[in-house]
């Protein structure tokens, strides 16, 4: 499904009225969001109507409290990438000090029903909107009564981790998941493995003169998981934009880390051996890294050999895994 994206509030005018509507920042785009979005998409075709999609950049915290600020689980092109499956109309609005400080009533006005006009507004039961997050998804319906659309309310989504614990699916999290290592659960909690895709750069060389290659990332704008060495997916292309249409997609054992054995002054860096063979150095290209599983925590070694005959394991032990899931769609 194509998704027309629109940025400006002159391009409102081509919005059809009386569409089905959901609003939220959907950072991760994970379990809980496609709740919400397939119920929106389900009331879309029932109606005959249009699903638009209502995003904000860049996160409000960002605008508001620029330390406190979080790292985002998905950039917007991807972030729109996985919405495009669902809706027909993605509007990003620009966030703003002053879109920030509307209330919830003169939000609801001005971008609502001055603009898209929708017949039903879809939402999760702990949606906040306006100045303060003030207004609650019981705001939403009041305002709905009195402006003339519908509320429909998507009940939060759990899941059940391996341990037996159940927990809210919710984009906060899946961050101290993702801190902590633990992309297997963050991947139930995404309904994906968790994805870190950026530009190809040059790496040390230390990799290929032990006999293990890397392709390296730059380091994006986004949660890191913890310092660590996973097995996952690699994907490359020619773009950003190709990353998400390309599905030929390589096993691979990822390092997350600063490379201590081999002195205590490098930058984080973020690697990925290729375990189906040699791929090149990927010189202009873009990569993604999908986690599957966290393999081990990183560890300075006393010589170089002791590392070789370790990554040898972390290897042996990553095509085990990866033998064991289906490739990521």
């Amino acid at each position: 499904m194509g998704m027309r994206i629109i940025r400006s509030q002159q391009q409102f005018s081509d919005v059809e009225s009386g569409g089905v509507l959901t609003i939220g920042n959907f950072d991760g785009v994970h379990a809980g969001h496609q709740e919400i979005l397939k119920a929106a998409r389900q009331m879309a075709v029932q109606w005959e109507t249009s699903l638009i999609l209502m995003t904000f950049e860049p996160h409000p915290v960002a605008i508001l409290h620029p330390e406190k600020a979080p790292k985002v689980l998905t950039g917007l092109e991807w972030k729109l990438h996985l919405l495009s499956q669902f809706a027909d109309v993605g509007v990003v609005l620009a966030d703003s000090k002053a879109l920030l400080d509307l209330t919830a009533e003169r939000f609801a006005d001005r971008f609502l029903m001055q603009t898209i006009r929708p017949s039903v507004i879809v939402e999760g039961e702990d949606f906040k909107f306006g100045a303060d997050r003030g207004g609650s998804i019981e705001t939403l319906k009041g305002l709905g009564s009195r402006m003339g659309f519908e509320v429909k309310v998507i009940p939060s989504k759990h899941i059940k981790l391996p341990t037996g614990q159940v927990l809210r699916v919710s984009s906060t999290m899946i961050r101290y998941m993702l801190q902590a290592g633990q992309v297997a659960d963050a991947a139930l909690a995404l309904g994906r493995p968790f994805r870190l895709y950026g530009k190809v750069v040059p790496g040390r060389g230390k990799g290929r003169q032990i006999g293990f290659p890397t392709l390296n990332m730059e380091r994006p704008d986004q949660v890191l998981p913890a310092e660590g060495v996973y097995a996952g997916w690699v994907q490359r292309a020619d773009s950003c934009q190709g990353l998400f249409s390309e599905k030929d997609r390589l096993p691979a054992v990822f390092s997350l880390g600063q490379a201590r054995t081999f002195g205590d002054d490098h930058p984080l860096l973020i690697e990925a051996h290729v375990l189906s063979g040699p791929v090149g150095d990927g010189a202009g290209q873009w990569m993604a890294i999908d986690f599957v599983e966290h393999l081990r925590p990183q560890h300075k070694f006393s010589t170089v050999e002791d590392l070789v005959g370790q990554i040898a394991r972390d290897c042996q032990h990553a095509k085990a895994v990866l033998g064991q899931v289906d490739r990521p769609l």
